[in-house]
């Protein structure tokens, strides 16, 4: 059985303000993470930091640990997703599930290929250019067996932007999918227009 957490309190500072509860299509962004879950076959999910929800914490760690609190011990699997990802299909949380399972790893992600330069840099200079081969960019949702999720987050105490860095900082095994475009995080007001174009190709 699997359950969802979506993260969604966010304090929205680079969007200039709570960016999971502005509207896209007539419906709060983590309204459409929640929902994706579920189609994706998700037995229940919770919300974090946003409508009902359980309340959050000050970093994305913190309301994912809140989420995690409300999911029942029996749950074997559990799908982490950003409300800021509003687009990702439930294809894609069911292509991350049968990934984990296949590959019986510890955690599943999303994934797209680089195809920008990358730059190191200090300050204004640049310090090296990393090749980007094997280099991939992470989306959400990911996918967990519930009890290496569980383990990281009450063991890993380092630095981490998303939940399969904690699994993997443990020596966990994570695997990748192909990421889908659609399935931008919405930083910047400009990205819910990027957002909007992606529905309309929807419908």
């Amino acid at each position: 059985m699997m359950w969802g957490i979506v993260a969604a309190a966010g304090s929205g500072s680079r969007f200039g303000g709570r960016k999971q509860e502005t509207s896209l299509g007539g419906r709060p962004l983590w309204e459409w993470a929640r929902e994706a879950l579920l189609a994706g076959g998700a037995a229940q999910v919770v919300v974090v930091g946003a409508g009902d929800g359980e309340p959050g914490g000050p970093q994305r760690r913190d309301s994912v640990a809140a989420g995690l609190a409300a999911v029942p011990a029996e749950v074997d699997l559990i799908a982490v997703h950003d409300a800021a990802r509003p687009l990702a299909s439930a294809r894609l949380v069911k292509a991350v599930t049968e990934a984990l399972r296949r590959e019986r790893a510890q955690g599943a992600v999303p994934a797209l290929p680089i195809t920008d330069t990358i730059k190191q840099v200090r300050g204004n200079l640049v310090a090296a250019t990393p090749d980007r081969d094997g280099l991939i960019v992470a989306q959400t949702p990911q996918v967990f067996q519930a009890g290496a999720l569980r383990e990281a987050h009450a063991r890993y105490s380092g630095p981490a932007t998303d939940d399969a860095a904690m699994v993997e900082a443990l020596g966990g095994r994570v695997v990748t999918v192909p990421g889908e475009r659609a399935a931008l995080k919405i930083t910047f007001p400009e990205d819910l227009d990027a957002a909007r174009a992606w529905l309309e190709r929807r419908r």
